[in-house]
């Protein structure tokens, strides 16, 4: 929940590994809701600069602790330019990846420690997260078919990087079930479209 308690928007972010179908499924949710669609890393004009820098391949040698900080400070230009100002105004807000995407890929990922990348995520937002999260999630070998193009930095990762990632995004579900929701990517984007808004609307009581 974000620390503003008197917003009446509510902020739905969408999380998984590569190729899992959140771009499609946030911005289908987007239009049914009538919500700001966004995504991170690159949701601001500020904020495509830095998703350039971490997502490029020819960024060669960038640290890890470099990386999540490059993260962090997409995310505090996010919530601060977008993602609040529209709460506040009554908006919903659906998001590509958001702070859980920090924790799967800089902590579990990367290895570091995992409530320093939490804490620097809360610290970044100002305490702005999600009232719920869409987990995605689909089998490695599906996601390794729908990569039919160039990779990207982070997507170019070996298969036990993504493995650690996908563990992580799992275990941030299960230790938080009141806020994120699970659903299986495999399906058509129709079915899964309507297992997300079913989700939506028994969680955030919202038509959806």
């Amino acid at each position: 929940m974000t620390d503003e308690s008197v917003h009446q928007g509510r902020f739905v972010a969408f999380e998984g590994g590569e190729a899992c179908g959140k771009s499609t499924q946030a911005r289908l949710l987007a239009d049914a809701l009538d919500a700001v669609l966004t995504r991170e890393p690159g949701g601001t004009e500020i904020g495509s600069a830095l998703r350039e820098l971490v997502l490029s391949p020819t960024t060669v040698g960038l640290d890890a602790r470099a990386e999540a900080l490059v993260m962090a400070a997409d995310r505090a230009q996010h919530v601060a330019q977008i993602v609040r100002p529209a709460l506040l105004a009554g908006c919903h807000v659906v998001t590509d990846r958001f702070a859980g995407s920090s924790i799967a890929y800089q902590a579990y990922g990367r290895g570091l420690p995992v409530e320093e990348i939490r804490s620097l995520s809360d610290w970044a937002t100002g305490g702005c997260w999600p009232d719920l999260v869409v987990l995605l999630v689909v089998p490695p070998s599906v996601a390794q078919a729908r990569l039919e193009r160039d990779l990207d930095r982070l997507e170019a990762e070996g298969a036990e990087f993504h493995a650690r990632v996908g563990a992580g995004f799992h275990r941030q579900a299960e230790a938080d079930p009141d806020r994120w929701v699970v659903v299986d990517g495999t399906a058509s984007v129709e079915v899964v479209h309507l297992a997300v808004r079913t989700a939506v609307r028994e969680r955030l009581q919202l038509p959806g």
